[in-house]
């Protein structure tokens, strides 16, 4: 099972990055006291001096792009920008063709510099990449000169086999080869000239990383180890079918066993891309998280493994939960080391400094300084990307631009930013209807938020006209080709069910089940763990549930499996396999709405929350 990359074109050349952008804010509460010569720029492109001892490396970095070539719709597309007077400012970003505009730019002039990912570059695409199992994505990536990529969750959405194709290329197994080369051919998709590094991500049978567990950057003498990892959970937010025969293994542990093998190689400057993360304090992007100490603005489950990661890893790069953060937060010794999160979908990425000492080969960490930047679309857009969203276009268009439904306003989703989104209500509802085409007995829906991927804009992004949904949009928010499932779930087994959002894995980061109409119930915050869910509350059509009896729940697949830790719904009994969640959304679109009678964003008020 393992896919060694095949690097097909040459490495980082000489002549490009490294040193820090004009302006680069300085992090960490130890950096503010560093004396005004340490860190800054030096000339020679960042080095201080042909013969000096030292040099500083720039490393560029982001997380989480999920196949967004173009730039994200609505407020996905958005970033919150923390204004002079406290204010707060928000700015349309991302776009590949931004992204690559920005790190060619941040680039020029500095000749050691290395560009890396933490995980999801793949997978929840929006429908130019994902119809195409998202190989324009990769060859984006390609594109950028991306050096080195952590696998995240989604990396998995499809399995061990067709990650392993992302990295070594070769045509679909059953989709076959998506455009046509010389001779009327089918042309081979050639893979990631990058590597996936995989290091807690094991064959069961083999005991052996499915890709590289590390990779080393080297220029000019100048060598800096990546380690990547995913989430050690990875299992409980992948499909099963995408795991099977894979083994998932402690983030703290892996890294700490592969730093020891660096270190032991002489690679003594080393960072770990981690596909995992934190929630800060504030959704602005440039905020300062080291206020008042150092990481006091973050928290989640990437401060407790920053704490217990080596100190021989000089900084680390998360994702995974889609935060903007640049903090210092303390290694197993007490000394801050940077670990930094840019968004997601391109919006943002980070540059970050990283001061190399020849003879010790390892980072001068009191001198390590970060910032995030913003992907702006006021800037040039970089030719080659437009090209390659234009290819790629146009072999999408005759299914992408297919209207499915219309809507008499926006309906927000992943962007809604609060517990119950009003296009999870719409989701919810259209299952419930998909369900009772199959069992009329069908009582509810539930629908997991994670599943959930863009929201639906009412201002038209073609041709098509304001208000109405196209094939496309609707793959946008979902792509993932999960089944809607009908089981037998008991009164009580819902119960538990619904505590689960709050309680278990869940209890550290609430995942709030978007639930069809006639469901409610109040989540009261003020209280701790399953309490949350005021078990009293919980009515179906104005009945209170009754735990002896039993009801037809419709939910994803993925939900049905007992995913994203919802263990009781993999309990159902009875099951019955429907079509796929976006041909059941695209139905319901079709049968309930028309360019007279558009749909109206749902009120959302089915869940009563108490905070």
């Amino acid at each position: 099972m393992s896919a060694i990359p095949k690097h097909r074109r040459p490495r980082r050349r000489a002549t490009r990055v490294l040193a820090v952008a004009a302006g680069l804010a300085t992090v960490g509460a130890l950096a503010a006291s560093l004396p005004a010569s340490a860190g800054q720029d030096h000339p020679g492109g960042g080095s201080k001096g042909k013969h000096s001892r030292t040099v500083d490396v720039q490393l560029l970095s982001f997380n989480d792009f999920h196949g967004n070539l173009q730039p994200p719709a609505g407020s996905s597309g958005q970033v919150t920008e923390r204004q002079a007077d406290g204010s707060e400012k928000k700015i349309d970003a991302g776009g590949v063709e931004y992204l690559a505009t920005s790190l060619r730019t941040t680039r020029k002039g500095n000749p050691y510099s290395v560009t890396a990912a933490a995980g999801d570059l793949i997978g929840a695409s929006p429908l130019l990449s994902g119809l195409f199992h998202d190989e324009p994505t990769v060859e984006a990536m390609n594109k950028l000169d991306l050096d080195v990529t952590s696998v995240g969750n989604h990396e998995f959405d499809e399995g061990a086999k067709e990650l392993a194709r992302m990295q070594n290329g070769g045509c679909h197994p059953k989709d076959g080869c998506f455009e046509k080369g010389k001779g009327g051919k089918g042309k081979k998709f050639e893979g990631a000239d990058y590597p996936y590094l995989a290091a807690n991500v094991t064959d069961e049978k083999t005991g052996k990383p499915i890709l590289k567990p590390y990779w080393v950057w080297k220029h000019k003498g100048v060598k800096v180890g990546f380690i990547g990892v995913t989430l050690e959970g990875t299992p409980d937010i992948v499909s099963a079918d995408g795991v099977k025969g894979l083994k998932f293994h402690d983030e703290i542990e892996t890294v700490n066993k592969y730093a020891k093998i660096l270190d032991k190689q002489g690679v003594k400057s080393i960072v770990t891309l981690i596909h995992e993360g934190g929630v800060p304090k504030s959704q602005t992007y440039n905020y300062d998280c080291d206020s008042p100490g150092a990481g006091d603005g973050i928290s989640g489950p990437i401060t407790t493994i920053a704490k217990g990661i080596t100190p021989k890893v000089d900084a680390l790069v998360t994702g995974h939960t889609h935060n903007a953060y640049v903090c210092t937060i303390p290694d197993p010794a007490g000394k801050p080391r940077m670990v930094t999160s840019a968004s997601s979908f391109g919006k943002l990425y980070t540059d970050t400094t990283l001061t190399y000492d020849r003879k010790t080969k390892d980072i001068v960490r009191t001198s390590v300084r970060s910032a995030n930047h913003v992907v702006s679309r006021e800037q040039a857009k970089a030719p080659d990307m437009t090209s390659l969203i234009s290819r790629w276009d146009k072999l999408a268009a005759p299914v992408a631009n297919k209207a499915v439904g219309y809507v008499s306003g926006d309906i927000p989703g992943r962007g809604a930013g609060v517990p119950e989104s009003p296009l999870g209500d719409l989701i919810s509802d259209a299952q419930l209807a998909h369900a009772k085409s199959i069992d009329p007995e069908a009582d509810l829906a539930l629908m997991n938020p994670g599943g959930i991927r863009s929201d639906i804009v009412y201002k038209a992004s073609g041709s098509e006209g304001d208000g109405v949904v196209t094939y496309g949009e609707a793959f946008n928010v979902q792509p993932f080709s999960n089944t809607v499932n009908l089981v037998d779930l008991t009164g009580a087994q819902l119960v538990t069910g619904l505590k689960q959002q709050v309680s278990g894995s869940n209890e550290a980061s609430p995942k709030i089940l978007q639930v069809s109409e006639g469901l409610t119930y109040t989540l009261d915050m003020t209280k701790t763990g399953a309490d949350r869910v005021v078990a009293d509350s919980i009515k179906l059509n104005g009945k209170a549930i009754d735990p002896a009896a039993t009801y037809r729940v419709a939910m994803n697949s993925f939900l049905a499996g007992g995913g994203d830790g919802f263990a009781e719904l993999g309990k159902g009994t009875k099951p019955v396999v429907g079509s796929d969640d976006l041909k059941a959304f695209n139905d319901y679109l079709t049968a309930n709405s028309s360019a007279d009678k558009p749909i109206a964003p749902p009120k959302a008020d089915r869940i009563t929350i108490v905070k």
